[in-house]
C-alpha cells in the first residue's frame, strides 16, 4: 500500500514528458509570451504615488501604446497634457525586447537553431519641462525592432565557421513605457506589454 502514493507522481511526470509542449534543453522554443499588434494601456489617471498632488491628465488621454503589424511600438500616438503639477519636470522612456530564431549552418549543411535576443535601444523623451501654468506636454515616442544584422550578431553559433541566417521574423517579447516626474522614484504612468 505504500507504493500507491507514488503512482500519481509517476503518472504526472510521464504526462509532462509526453506532452506536446515539453521541449528538450537544447531545442529552441518560442518565448512564453509574445506581444501582438494592438493597443495597450488606456491610462486615464496618474499613479498618485508617482505624481505631484494635483497632477492629472488634462487633454490627449487616455494614454496608450500601439504596436503595429511591423512590431513598431509608439506611445502615445498624439501628444497629451498633464496639468496640476506645479514646477515639476518629467521624463518619458520606452524600451522593448525582441527575439528571433537564427539558423547556424556549417559547410557540411548541418543546421542548428539558436535563439537571438536583442534589446532595442531605450528611447527617451529627454527632460520634459513644466510650463509656467503648472502643466507639461508629452510628445509621442516610438521604437522599432532591431535590424537583421543586430539579431544575427546577438546569436552564438558553435564556432565562427558557421553561417548565420534568420529562420523567421523577429518577435516582440515585451515593452515598457514610463513617465516619471523628477524627484519621484515611482512612475506616474507605466504601460507594459508582455
Amino acid at each position: 500500500m505504500q507504493y500507491a502514493r507514488f503512482v500519481p507522481i509517476a503518472m504526472l511526470a510521464f504526462a509532462v514528458a509526453c506532452s506536446d509542449t515539453a521541449t528538450s534543453p537544447t531545442s529552441v522554443g518560442g518565448p512564453l509570451f509574445a506581444v501582438s499588434a494592438g493597443t495597450f494601456g488606456e491610462v486615464t489617471t496618474l499613479n498618485a504615488a508617482g505624481a505631484p498632488g494635483g497632477g492629472h491628465i488634462q487633454t490627449g488621454g487616455p494614454v496608450s501604446c500601439i504596436v503595429n503589424a511591423q512590431l513598431v511600438v509608439t506611445c502615445d500616438d498624439a501628444a497629451y497634457e498633464i496639468s496640476g503639477i506645479g514646477n515639476t519636470n518629467a521624463n518619458a522612456t520606452l524600451s522593448a525586447s525582441y527575439s528571433a530564431t537564427v539558423d547556424c549552418t556549417n559547410k557540411g549543411g548541418n543546421l542548428v537553431e539558436v535563439k537571438s535576443t536583442a534589446q532595442s535601444a531605450p528611447v527617451s523623451s529627454g527632460p520634459i519641462p513644466s510650463s509656467k501654468n503648472g502643466s507639461l506636454v508629452v510628445q509621442p515616442i516610438s521604437t522599432s525592432g532591431p535590424s537583421t544584422a543586430t539579431l544575427l550578431a546577438a546569436a552564438t553559433c558553435p564556432n565562427g565557421n558557421w553561417t548565420k541566417s534568420l529562420a523567421d521574423d523577429p518577435i516582440l517579447e515585451s515593452f515598457t513605457y514610463t513617465l516619471t516626474f523628477v524627484g519621484f522614484s515611482t512612475p506616474a504612468i507605466s504601460i507594459a506589454g508582455s
